[in-house]
């Protein structure tokens, strides 16, 4: 009996340090880094980088030389036969007939070949380079990306959770007030109705309560997801994520380092390599190329047999290539890149034009919610304080009870009107940094 319980105590204590340990404090800046570190877009953006590496290597083995090994072996049943017609000196001519070729043939060859001019080759070279750069600027904007929607996801789920607490504040106090009149109306104090009333406003503090907790549980796995975390783990929000940093303001942005703009340039920079690289089909080009081999023939298979014939050869050429008339295909697909780049200046300079929006936005919606934010927290305290007076002149019977649960209501919106102006807020500074060209800088606090 003793050995079970103690099982029993060792099964209890694993089960409880198992749900602790799977129970963590989540920051914003662990949640950003978790997501860098394990969402999927991270991943493939970095994949992405990783692969351009092998496209630089794909071109860059255009330049150098290509060797290549072949065989061939081929058998011949039937040998062709040919007339040959032959004068001998006495001035007469004889018809020979004669086989040319034995049964089997065996070749083995050897090439080699250099490009030593190639237009295409070197231009394809470059553009291998600047995708390089390009995947490198994309990765950067992937993270970005998830940072941003990180850190709005994030947010979400700490007003539900303060929305929560502040619910959780009203109904404990209307619980008191409903104990305090089931006492009265117990000694005949006070009217039943005055109870009931409260216990129906009870009642809809926890259906409210009900509701807040299943729309915290959808935005805690929501938030899970946007990070690559593992659904079934609980998180912990802390308490200072809604601090308020007025310093953050800036009179100017520093738009072309943006690396929506940076991205959108090396765009522009690909094609203007793919327009060179189809110019480059005006240009000849040059290769060098050399083979060596032999051939082995006779009556038997020429494979590890003494009795066959053999005869090396062997060449060095060189290889020019002169383009002289396509039908104007070279020409079309050149105006083809010129649109497709000047489509994408157009993308840019409309970008320019919406980033600018979006910082000045910024820049307003953060005034904005400083104010409310300041105007809120003035509103909680007059809320508070009128709460307070409508209790004392309840307990004096100078208020009724419907006073008393507006006044509470009341306070209680007051918090929920700051909590959303703190949400508001964040959320402007998310675009403030974005717009700053920094959304890293929440990593890294």
């Amino acid at each position: 009996m003793k050995h079970t319980k103690i099982i029993a105590l060792i099964a209890a204590g694993m089960l409880f340090g198992s749900l602790v340990h799977a129970q963590e404090t989540l920051t914003l800046q662990e949640a950003v880094q978790y997501a860098l570190e394990n969402k999927a877009e991270a991943k493939k953006a970095k994949l992405d980088l990783e692969n351009s590496e092998y496209q630089i290597d794909e071109v860059r083995a255009g330049a150098l030389p290509q060797i290549d090994g072949s065989g061939q072996l081929t058998y011949n049943p039937m040998i062709q036969k040919n007339a040959i017609t032959m004068t001998t000196e006495d001035g007469n001519t004889t018809t020979m007939i004669m086989k040319f070729g034995q049964p089997w043939q065996g070749t083995a060859t050897v090439q080699l070949s250099q490009q030593l001019f190639n237009q295409s080759l070197f231009t394809g070279l470059k553009a291998a380079r600047t995708t390089r750069e390009f995947y490198q600027i994309n990765s950067t904007l992937t993270d970005e990306q998830l940072i941003e929607k990180v850190a709005n996801s994030y947010y979400e789920v700490y007003q539900s959770q303060l929305q929560l607490e502040t619910l959780q504040s009203n109904l404990d106090n209307t619980t008191k007030t409903r104990d305090v009149l089931k006492g009265l109306v117990e000694a005949g104090l006070m009217k039943k109705i005055d109870l009931d009333r409260t216990e129906v406003a009870i009642n809809n503090l926890l259906a409210q309560k009900q509701q807040l907790v299943n729309a915290l549980e959808l935005r805690e796995n929501a938030l899970k997801f946007a990070i690559g975390m593992d659904i079934t783990t609980d998180i912990q929000m802390p308490e200072e994520t809604f601090d308020i940093d007025p310093s953050i303001m800036v009179d100017e942005f520093n738009l072309a380092g943006r690396t929506e703009v940076r991205a959108m340039e090396k765009q522009i920079e690909l094609l203007e390599l793919n327009k060179k690289s189809m110019v480059a089909a005006y240009y000849p080009s040059l290769a060098l190329t050399s083979n060596i081999g032999y051939t082995a023939f006779g009556e038997q298979i020429p494979l590890f047999n003494s009795n066959t014939h053999k005869s090396p050869f062997s060449s060095i050429g060189l290889n020019l290539t002169i383009p002289i008339f396509k039908g104007g295909a070279t020409r079309a697909k050149i105006n083809q890149a010129n649109v497709e780049i000047q489509k994408a200046r157009v993308d840019l300079e409309d970008s320019k034009l919406g980033l600018n929006l979006a910082s000045e936005n910024a820049k307003a919606q953060i005034k904005n919610s400083l104010l409310t934010v300041d105007n809120n927290r003035r509103n909680i305290a007059l809320a508070k304080e009128v709460l307070e007076d409508t209790e004392n002149n309840y307990r004096n019977g100078l208020a009724t009870l419907t006073e008393l649960l507006d006044a509470e209501n009341a306070y209680a919106d007051a918090q929920n009107n700051l909590n959303t102006s703190l949400l508001d807020y964040k959320v402007a500074e998310i675009q403030l940094i974005k717009a700053n060209g920094d959304l890293k800088s929440l990593v890294n606090e």
